[in-house]
């Protein structure tokens, strides 16, 4: 198995933002040490503190990140943005991972 670059999809809005956040960093860290490559489209939280922008501002973002991504690792939890990204890696082809215990290591 080659490296893959793989998005994370999560919830955001939904329970407690931090946390939301936190989650996030703690299975894209996993998956970096799988020896993927990982875009953590939450890591715009710090930039929505500073420079806020409306939710299909962060979706057109995150959309084309979901285009330059092997695959996608959806996380748990109601999340209608990461349904969305979810549709399109799909329809892109994409591999969809449920749960971060099935994305295969990287051969060393």
């Amino acid at each position: 198995m080659k490296p893959m670059y793989i998005y994370v999809a999560g919830p955001y809005t939904k329970g407690d933002v931090a946390m939301n956040v936190r989650y996030m960093i703690h299975d894209a860290d996993y998956i970096a040490r799988l020896g993927h490559f990982y875009f953590c489209p939450l890591y715009s939280h710090f930039h929505h503190m500073l420079i806020p922008h409306d939710y299909e501002f962060w979706m057109k973002q995150d959309f084309a990140w979901v285009e330059k991504c092997d695959a996608i690792y959806r996380m748990k939890g109601e999340s209608a943005g990461a349904d969305r990204e979810v549709e399109l890696a799909r329809s892109l082809g994409l591999i969809v991972y449920d749960s971060v215990f099935d994305i295969p290591k990287v051969d060393e």
